[in-house]
Parts: structure tokens; C-alpha cells; sequence
């Protein structure tokens, strides 16, 4: 039978430590375990270098929703400030603000935020449907985002949005690879 202390003895010099305290000058003293084991199984997953699905789904949607919320409460403050009279008292005023800012921020925030949440949702169908990540694949996603944000509006309107939503994500992807080729990083 094997000595369990021997097998904790070769588990140990399998794992490395990490003190995160250790250029300081602190008698503090935390390890942490760091995995020794590789973070991809295949090396085709290391390569590919993309977010999941599901990161995707969350990126898109809070990015979306943070950015809208934002522009959306820039608006409602500039409204909120057109919108007191003369009369008003100070106490007032800051409330129609406020108030303006909360309700088009929280608007404009669901607005793109469900935007974001179509898209990545098309997106990663899209690339798991055709099986390769290219430029394609967000263009189409992007037109399909636009065509079932404006359905409910009709086929005309969705097929403005969806020609709208093509055309900027093709100038997204472009200026992206502009960018990459061109800005030393």
C-alpha cells in the first residue's frame, strides 16, 4: 500500500505557488495554488482565439445597455434642462432632470441592449451554423439583428433596418482591420 504522505509529497512538487505580496516590503505571506495543467484540451482551441457563446451574449448586452443608458441620460438631461420654466425652483429643476435622465437612459438602455442580445445571439448561431469565423458571419448578423429589431414595424422597416444594420457592421469590421493593420499595438 503507498504511504499517503509520499503521494502528498509529489502533489506538492507538481503545483506551483504564487505570492502575490512578494515584491513588497510586508510580512505578509498568502500562496495561491497556480493549475499546472494547460487551459485549452486541443491546441485548435488555443488558436481560435474568440469568446464563447454565452461571454458573447453577455459582452454584447451589458455593453449595449451600459452605452445606451449613457447617451440616454445625456439626452433626457439635455431635455430635462430645455423643459423647466422660469418659475421653477432649483428643488424642481434638479427633479425634471433627474427624472428625464432616468426614464431615457433606462429607455435607450433596453433598446440597445436588446440590440446587443439579438445580435450576439445571431452571431454565435451563425458561427456555429456555417462552422468558420469570418467577416460574413457578422455582416449577416448584423443584417438580421436590424430586420428583427424594426419587424413589428413592418417589411419595409425591416428591411431598412437590417440593410442599416449590415452596412455598420461592415464599416465596425472594417475600421477594426484598419485599425489592426495600421496601429501598432
Amino acid at each position: 500500500m503507498a504511504d499517503p504522505r509520499r503521494d502528498r509529497g509529489a502533489e506538492d512538487d507538481l503545483r506551483r505557488l504564487y505570492n502575490p505580496y512578494q515584491d513588497l516590503q510586508v510580512p505578509i505571506k498568502t500562496l495561491y495554488n497556480l493549475p499546472t495543467s494547460p487551459e485549452f484540451l486541443f491546441q485548435e482551441e488555443s488558436i481560435a482565439q474568440r469568446r464563447s457563446w454565452g461571454e458573447n451574449l453577455t459582452y454584447y448586452t451589458g455593453s449595449g445597455y451600459l452605452t445606451g443608458a449613457i447617451a440616454g441620460a445625456g439626452k433626457g438631461f439635455v431635455d430635462g434642462v430645455r423643459s423647466s420654466e422660469p418659475g421653477d425652483t432649483l428643488k424642481l429643476r434638479i427633479n425634471r432632470i433627474l427624472n428625464a435622465s432616468g426614464q431615457t437612459g433606462r429607455t435607450f438602455g433596453n433598446r440597445v441592449g436588446v440590440i446587443g442580445l439579438l445580435y450576439a445571439g445571431l452571431e454565435s448561431g451563425i458561427v456555429g451554423f456555417r462552422d468558420t469565423d469570418d467577416v460574413v458571419n457578422s455582416v449577416l448578423a448584423g443584417l438580421g439583428t436590424g430586420a428583427l429589431f424594426r419587424a413589428a414595424q413592418g417589411l419595409r422597416s425591416a428591411a431598412v433596418a437590417g440593410a442599416i444594420g449590415g452596412l455598420m457592421v461592415g464599416a465596425v469590421v472594417a475600421g477594426k482591420q484598419l485599425l489592426k493593420r495600421h496601429v501598432p499595438i
